[in-house]
């Protein structure tokens, strides 16, 4: 095993993820490398408003698992020696649960580490926002993790993502620390838990995370009416008739690909692809889009 004393790290344990004892290491007053996206606005999974609630305590939707979680977890150990098959210089070694030796409310647990550097190991079904490998193209929640790890454990040398896209395309790329970046998210960080311990609610946006968060807040149900400022009422109602309105369009339009490709499995525009077209027992099972930049793959 390779001797790993990071300059600005307190390991605060090895946890099985999921576990009480994991869970209790990177909950409370504390932001951790996943959540450092959300505090920004920028992740996928949670938004401020629902790590917000989290954070305070309050209800919050349980997680779920579902086969993307669970291949990405059984994956891990395989994109990790992919890794350490382009690289056999590199040492890797899994560790456990950070803290800032300062900074006791910034937390990290990297997937994997070198002597000197943050390894991080992904999976994702589509290469959605993944650029060729080398690039400085891919998901920005993940550049967020990174380089909160680094800041976190004071290890400044570029770290490593490495990512195994629809479970045969493996790709790397390498993000050098950013100090102006880091600032920003300590200082973002900083404020966010100054307004869980004030009481000051995230105001709420769009995204599912925080409808869902907002779903589990009542608990049982009076037959009451309750009072509603009329904007919002107006709000709600406008948005539900451009969504039917917006609903109609989009049948209409996959109507017409579906009518176009017949029983082929691509919509094209020369070589840029439109969308693509799933069977199950013969028959059209679905039309979904192609979404990532590159669409010629």
């Amino acid at each position: 095993m390779i001797a790993f004393n990071p300059p600005t790290g307190v390991l605060l344990g090895r946890y099985i993820p999921g576990t009480e004892e994991w869970e209790k290491a990177r909950g409370g007053l504390c932001i951790t490398a996943t959540e450092i996206a959300a505090v920004l606005g920028l992740s996928p999974w949670q938004s401020r408003f629902s790590l917000w609630h989290k954070k305070a305590g309050l209800p919050t939707p349980p997680f779920e698992s579902n086969p993307a979680v669970e291949w990405g977890n059984r994956l891990e150990d395989a994109v990790a020696q992919k890794f350490a098959d382009e690289h056999p210089e590199i040492q890797l070694q899994k560790t456990g649960t950070w803290r800032h030796v300062d900074r006791e409310w910034q937390r990290a647990t990297p997937d994997r580490i070198t002597a000197d550097e943050i390894v991080e190991l992904k999976t994702s079904p589509f290469g959605d926002g993944w650029g060729p490998s080398g690039s400085d193209i891919f998901p920005v929640h993940y550049r967020c993790q990174v380089t909160w790890q680094q800041d976190t454990l004071g290890l400044f040398k570029p770290g490593h993502l490495a990512v195994l896209i629809g479970g045969w395309d493996y790709r790397e790329y390498v993000i050098p620390y950013d100090e102006d970046d880091a600032h920003v998210m300590r200082s973002a960080a900083e404020e966010f838990l100054a307004d869980v311990r004030n009481g000051v609610r995230p105001p709420i946006d769009g995204a599912d995370a925080t409808y869902q968060t907002i779903r589990v807040q009542p608990d049982g149900l009076e037959d009451v009416d309750v009072e509603i400022p009329l904007e919002d009422a107006a709000r709600y109602e406008i948005a539900q008739q451009q969504h039917k309105a917006t609903g109609d369009e989009l049948t209409a339009a996959k109507g017409i690909l579906l009518d176009h490709i017949g029983t082929g499995k691509r919509a094209v525009v020369g070589e840029r692809r439109i969308a693509y077209r799933t069977v199950r027992d013969g028959k059209t099972y679905s039309l979904s889009p192609y979404t990532s930049k590159d669409t010629h793959a």
